[in-house]
């Protein structure tokens, strides 16, 4: 009952957070009036004291009025623009279509402020290269970009890491999906000139996730397929995503993603209607030979798999199992004599008083002290988030569908 109790309190908590004092806070303005930002940036800045959502500026400013009357945000601006251009906005947070995050990302750095840039961060490798290796962003007082990998920043992923023995795996997969009904098929991800795509929405995450877990970038990308969308629809959108990746030590990395999920149930007649599965990655490790008191013509051998349940929201719950597939053979022969399995699982949630942040609190209290040059326990760094755009490109080029294209109009790229 306590466990049951723990989770309405903690959840209770983490969506309808109490707002605490401000002292010298970081001013961020909103660039439209989305519906990730609530979430991702004015819920968690409700609890953090050196944080306030002070403007929104929409393409519409009617909704931004609206958007802002109902969020309580004090400033709507006339246009993305004049929301840059406010001396006394200090950060951004960019949850614009994929298309523009590139172009109003480097208006707002430009313009000296700090941006909390959605994922993915741009359209495609070569506007990550020029944007996160930009004389913009290298300096030292330069000012900080981070791509909202929010889910890296929870101490549940922490604890999966430290879990995971990267040289010895064999194989990983990671997989996330949307059901169907929550992403119409006219909505902005489902648009080729605006660098949309499953790859490009809950894909991102899994190719993120495999990244994490491998620690260190894939040698080749071996398949990838995808689900079309229906005719009449753009050619050039995937539905869905699979693919699978090399890694340096010889182990294959894989994906599933889809974001108009259905079926996936016990039986066919439930065919059509959306799909709920939580988050999952697993990774299974090279069994391994272990000591033990055994005589000398017997070894004991271990083989670890590793599987995170919700690895996106562990707020809300998530369980990370440890099982163990233990085996005494006879050397040299390999006869075995005997095998058994063992499981366990744990939990985090972090530590007191955090225990109902949302992994967006925790990502925005490293925004926060990388803005103040404290120290951060986890970041995104530019390389990383370049990597991940080059990972993404790559599965679209064996899927044999388009790389997302560079739509900014009038805008001339970093570098070139």
């Amino acid at each position: 009952m306590s466990a049951f109790a723990g989770f309405l309190k903690r959840n209770y908590e983490a969506f309808f957070p109490t707002e605490v004092p401000k002292s010298d806070p970081i001013r961020i303005g909103l660039l439209g009036a989305s519906k990730i930002a609530p979430i991702a940036v004015i819920s968690a800045a409700k609890t953090h004291p050196e944080v306030l959502i002070v403007a929104v500026a929409a393409r519409d400013k009617k909704r931004a009025t609206a958007y802002a009357k109902k969020y309580r945000i004090p400033i709507v601006h006339d246009s993305y623009q004049a929301l840059l251009d406010d001396p006394a906005i200090d950060a951004i947070y960019n949850p614009l279509p994929n298309g523009h995050h590139y172009e109003w990302t480097v208006k707002a750095l430009k313009a000296g402020k700090h941006v909390l840039l959605e994922k993915p961060s741009v359209s495609n490798a070569a506007e990550a290269r020029s944007l996160f290796r930009s004389p913009l962003v290298s300096g030292p007082d330069s000012p900080v970009l981070l791509e909202a990998f929010h889910y890296r920043f929870h101490p549940a992923w922490k604890k999966l890491l430290s879990l995971i023995e990267p040289d010895k795996i064999i194989e990983a997969h990671a997989s996330m999906v949307a059901p169907k009904g929550l992403i119409s098929l006219q909505d902005i991800r489902c648009k080729f000139d605006l660098a949309g795509g499953c790859l490009m929405d809950v894909g991102t995450y899994t190719v993120s996730c495999l990244r994490q877990l491998f620690g260190t970038e894939p040698e080749e990308c071996l398949e990838a397929t995808y689900r079309p969308m229906p005719p009449g629809y753009d050619k050039e959108i995937d539905q869905a995503f699979a693919g699978k990746w090399t890694f340096p030590n010889g182990a294959v990395g894989s994906i599933h993603a889809d974001m108009i999920a259905d079926g996936g149930y016990f039986t066919s007649l439930l065919d059509g209607f959306p799909s709920l599965a939580l988050p999952k990655a697993e990774v299974k490790h090279r069994e391994m030979v272990v000591k033990d008191d055994l005589p000398t013509n017997q070894e004991h051998a271990v083989q670890k798999t590793v599987i995170m349940w919700n690895w996106v929201v562990p707020t809300v719950y998530h369980r990370i199992d440890i099982e163990e597939k233990h085996t005494i053979r006879e050397k040299p022969n390999g006869k075995v004599i005997r095998s058994w399995a063992e499981a366990s699982y744990v939990k985090e949630y972090g530590q007191k008083g955090a225990e109902s942040w949302l992994t967006y609190r925790h990502q925005l209290e490293e925004f926060v002290n990388k803005i103040r040059k404290r120290p951060t326990g986890s970041w995104v760094d530019h390389e990383d988030s370049i990597r991940q755009m080059e990972m993404i490109d790559g599965g679209y080029k064996k899927a044999g569908l388009l790389i997302r294209p560079s739509v900014a109009k009038g805008v001339t790229y970093i570098g070139q």
